[in-house]
């Protein structure tokens, strides 16, 4: 289960996501994934949004920490999983570049 959420969560958004969203834009992304997708972000966007904004952002600005989940964080077995991963990764730099590989703007 590890090692699923390691590839899907982490070096998905990094190799993947997060390069096509800097190209193209999120909207631009949303718009051209699978209709499941497309509604999953669009019903999960503003919930994340006020969970971030109205309750962790005000905590955090308040000094309101969970040692404990911080503790949790730190200590997570996944952080040594995705040492080894970035060990084995190919030094390759996979962004889209416009007018590279056939990428247009």
């Amino acid at each position: 289960w590890t090692g699923g959420r390691a590839n899907e969560s982490i070096i998905e958004a990094v190799d993947s996501l997060n390069p096509y969203v800097d190209f193209r834009g999120i909207a631009y992304m949303i718009d051209n994934c699978s209709i499941v997708a497309r509604l999953g972000a669009r019903k999960w966007a503003p919930r994340f949004d006020y969970l971030l904004m109205q309750q962790a952002g005000p905590k955090l600005e308040k000094g309101e920490v969970d040692e404990g989940l911080i503790t949790a964080f730190k200590e997570n077995k996944l952080h040594q999983i995705m040492s080894v991963c970035a060990a084995l990764r190919p030094s390759v730099d996979i962004s889209p570049v416009a007018g590279q590989h056939g990428v247009r703007d």
